[in-house]
């Protein structure tokens, strides 16, 4: 109906009106902390043919992948890039986060991220990285053990190394900086499948494996900032059941970047409004209003009952 991309100078205005509701790097860092993560939505049902279309490629149009970039200090998403549902080639997450870097940011990332060509891009562009990396990472070239602090160690902190990653690649494809790694207390997972209730997660041997290249920064912090990445994930259950985009609309690319965009517009008003953490009441509530169907009294009281967003 129109080009989504006039939307993006609305969600930057709304953006720079959020106030931070939290400081997690405790003033050691001043990158803008940015958890990166993606997340497919399916379009809806009842668009049956959308199950049969296909692009140039053959890849199906019924399901999308929404590549997001949220700011853990303001609670806020800042943004999104929609690719169709594949996780490969110029789509995959790895490849869009490379041509979305900007300076001055600290990118917050799971093991997908884990990829030494894409954090020497990060310290190239200017930025810092904390990533998890996978259990079995090769870190036998060790080129400090740090001490653990008893203040490290009582944020679970087991283990602060300096290494030098990928000495094994060829040349382009290892870190060409210094690494730090820092092994954190975790409860133990084994992976059991995502259907019928079983927990779809990565497997864990008890132990978070954080990789960074924030030297400096005390290793509890990057502990802290890495438990932060969750509040993408929060972003997505929040947009997918709260906001109503469990399923598109759409199948076509612009129509899916519409609703994605007008659903950042929307968390950003209601953050703005608010200044709490939003529930799905707090949706129904507002869509009620505008119906008429409630009164600005009893939103009002509603906004009012909202718990603070967390620490």
């Amino acid at each position: 109906m129109f080009d989504p991309d006039r939307l993006l100078g609305i969600i930057e205005a709304l953006a720079d009106q959020v106030q931070p509701v939290r400081d997690v790097r405790a003033g050691t860092l001043k990158h803008v902390l940015t958890a990166v993560d993606g997340s497919v939505v399916k379009t809806l049902q009842s668009i049956a043919k959308a199950a049969f279309l296909k692009d140039r490629n053959g890849d199906s149009h019924s399901a999308w992948r929404l590549h997001t970039h949220f700011d853990i200090d303001r609670h806020v998403p800042v943004k999104i890039e929609v690719t169709p549902g594949c996780n490969s080639g110029h789509n995959d997450e790895k490849n869009r986060l490379r041509n979305s870097l900007k300076p001055d940011h600290c990118y917050v990332m799971d093991r997908w991220y884990g990829q030494f060509a894409l954090w020497n891009d990060i310290v190239t562009a200017g930025s810092s990285y904390v990533c998890r990396i996978r259990d079995n990472s090769n870190l036998e070239d060790v080129v400090e053990e740090r001490p653990v602090s008893p203040t490290a160690a009582v944020a679970g902190v087991l283990r602060d190394v300096v290494v030098n990653m990928g000495k094994g690649h060829k040349e382009g494809g290892r870190a060409n900086h210094l690494v730090r790694v820092i092994f954190v207390k975790t409860e133990p997972h084994t992976k059991r499948g995502g259907r019928k209730g079983d927990t779809a997660g990565s497997p864990s041997d008890g132990v978070l494996r954080i990789a960074t290249n924030l030297l400096d920064v005390p290793a509890e912090v990057v502990a802290d900032i890495y438990r932060h990445r969750w509040t993408v994930e929060l972003f997505f259950r929040f947009f997918k059941h709260v906001l109503g985009c469990r399923h598109i609309l759409s199948t076509q690319q612009k129509g899916v970047e519409i609703q994605a965009y007008c659903a950042i517009i929307a968390c950003l008003l209601i953050s703005l409004w608010t200044g709490r953490k939003p529930t799905l009441r707090t949706y129904e509530m507002i869509c009620l209003y505008f119906m008429g169907w409630a009164t600005f009294e009893e939103l009002i009281n509603h906004i009012k009952n909202l718990k603070p967003v967390p620490a």
